[in-house]
């Protein structure tokens, strides 16, 4: 792999004032090659550097997923399972007779919702902010924030099983706050705090030293700030993304989000991702049985669920691509889709602030691109704070040719 070229890519995104700074590690058939732009910090003239710390939303939902899997090879759950077992407030649950439609006008669930409904987001459950309707609303008053939430654990599960279901259980794809719920169940699983058991269960074992809810004072150095966009495209730095304290989280908060609310590093990350080249195995330490890896490395979707999957407003799912246990999976080859660029059985997985993983098992190829950009969908409608999503294509690009 030139490295050379490849911080030439990273390079020409931040010199056109698209993004502060970004970070990619490559792990290739037993070689590791890494290039650095930009700045983690450029009102301190802090450079992006391989220990950058940055916030990586959604990448944080296969960690949860990776865990929620330990308890089924370890016979705690299972992915049949009815998730009313562990948490009986979902025992009755409503359905919206219209996605859209008030919230009084509902259905009985046809079945309960169950650990694989979870892990494939087909529970029904949403995310407030894609939609505009009285479900959206209710989900942003009942439920907090989607990343740092003052409502406690508990309460959380509670207020989101008082709200109905966007659409019947196993019908669809829904993305959206799935994977908390996980989450929250593993931890009352467990009798501890999710961090505790992703500590105990992941992080520790795979050296996984800078990954957590919550980034002590002495690490905080390390982090990326948070950069956005005005409305004429300029990149500024931002406090907020989405009404969350980016660089700050309460220390005493209990809610932590299996699905959106980690921190990590290049090196972290990787680490993690090589779980996928390794049958479930990283250096000696086995998390999952590779049959269960296998699993959640295929997709689970009806020809019909995929079809009908709803992510963000679009289909993604309708054409050759799938979704496993947690991670989205390539099924045919697409060379011009960044989600099906890879070898079939390839996975991945985005973040909202500009962050990707992909595993390739076919070329033993894994890869982390990190950054942190705060762009809103209302903002990137509008074609302001997409370069980055450009860069990722590139980077994808570059590797898939070296």
């Amino acid at each position: 792999m030139d490295q050379g070229k490849l911080l030439r890519v990273l390079q020409k995104t931040v010199n056109a004032g698209q993004l502060a700074g970004a970070a990619v590690l490559l792990y290739r058939q037993g070689k590791t090659h890494f290039a650095l732009a930009g700045w983690r910090d450029i009102e301190n003239k802090l450079p992006m550097e391989r220990d950058t710390i940055f916030r990586i939303a959604s990448m944080t939902k296969p960690i949860t997923s990776v865990a929620a899997l330990m308890l089924v090879d370890e016979g705690r759950i299972a992915l049949d399972e009815p998730i009313a077992r562990v948490a009986p407030e979902f025992a009755t649950m409503r359905v919206l007779r219209k996605p859209d439609g008030p919230l009084n006008e509902t259905v009985e669930a046809g079945r309960q919702i169950t650990f694989d409904d979870l892990l494939t987001h087909r529970s029904g459950l949403t995310y407030g902010d894609p939609h505009r309707s009285p479900l959206s609303a209710a989900y942003r008053e009942q439920l907090g924030g989607d990343i740092d939430s003052e409502v406690p654990p508990n309460e959380w599960i509670q207020r989101l099983a008082e709200l109905p279901l966007i659409g019947q259980p196993g019908s669809a794809m829904y993305y959206g706050n799935s994977t908390d719920l996980l989450g929250l169940l593993i931890a009352r699983i467990e009798g501890a705090s999710l961090s505790e058991v992703l500590r105990r269960r992941i992080f520790d074992p795979l050296g996984m030293k800078d990954t957590s809810f919550w980034v002590p004072p002495d690490k905080r150095p390390r982090r990326a700030a948070a950069y956005g966009f005005d409305e004429q495209g300029r990149l500024m730095k931002r406090a907020t993304w989405g009404g969350v304290v980016v660089e700050e989280r309460p220390e005493e908060m209990a809610y932590e989000s299996g699905a959106v609310g980690l921190w990590s590093t290049l090196d972290d990350y990787l680490k993690f991702a090589q779980l996928f080249l390794g049958d479930g195995e990283v250096h000696g330490i086995r998390l999952l049985r590779p049959e269960t890896l296998r699993k959640m490395m295929t997709n689970q979707l009806t020809d019909a669920q995929r079809s009908n999957s709803v992510f963000l407003g679009r289909k993604p799912f309708a054409v050759g691509r799938g979704f496993g246990l947690g991670v989205s999976v390539v099924l045919e080859q697409d060379k011009t889709d960044m989600f099906r660029r890879g070898n079939p059985g390839t996975v991945s997985w985005p973040g909202a602030y500009g962050g990707w993983w992909e595993v390739d098992p076919a070329n033993q190829t894994a890869w982390v691109f990190l950054a942190h950009n705060m762009a809103d969908l209302s903002q990137m409608a509008k074609l302001i704070g997409i370069g980055v999503w450009g860069l990722i294509e590139d980077v994808q690009r570059e590797i898939s040719q070296a």
